[in-house]
C-alpha cells in the first residue's frame, strides 16, 4: 500500500502562509517557520493597534478642541460640561472638525455652553 502524505494540502497551507508574509524582509518572507512567526506577530499587533488607533484619535480630537476653546478663554472640561447642560450632543470628532473648518459655528457652541453654565 502506498504512503499517503497529504502533500497538496500541506503545500497549499504553506503557500497561503508565505503569501501573507509577502513584503517582509529576508527569511521572514521566504522560510516557512520564520514567516509563520512573523505573520502571527503581525496579526496580533494589528489587532492591538486597531484598538490603540481609536484611543489616539480621541486624544487628538480632545487636544484640538482644548486648543480652540482655550483661545476663547474657557477650559475643555468646562466646555464639555456646558454642552452637556445645554443638551447639545455632538461627538468629539465633529467638534474638532468644527474648530478647524467652521470657527464661527464653534464660537456659537462656546457661547451656548457658557450660557448653560450660568
Amino acid at each position: 500500500m502506498s504512503r499517503a502524505t497529504n502533500a497538496p494540502a500541506s503545500r497549499e497551507r504553506r503557500r497561503r502562509r508565505l503569501a501573507l508574509a509577502k513584503g517582509f524582509r529576508g527569511p521572514r518572507s521566504k522560510l516557512f517557520r520564520q514567516a509563520t512567526e512573523a505573520v502571527d506577530r503581525a496579526q496580533r499587533l494589528a489587532t492591538i493597534h486597531r484598538k490603540l488607533r481609536k484611543r489616539d484619535f480621541r486624544r487628538l480630537w480632545i487636544a484640538r478642541i482644548n486648543a480652540a476653546v482655550r483661545s476663547e478663554g474657557m477650559t475643555y472640561s468646562r466646555f464639555m460640561e456646558g454642552l452637556t447642560k445645554a443638551n447639545i450632543e455632538i461627538n468629539r470628532k465633529m467638534l474638532s472638525e468644527m474648530a478647524i473648518q467652521d470657527a464661527e459655528g464653534f464660537k456659537t457652541l462656546i457661547e451656548k455652553a457658557r450660557a448653560a453654565l450660568v
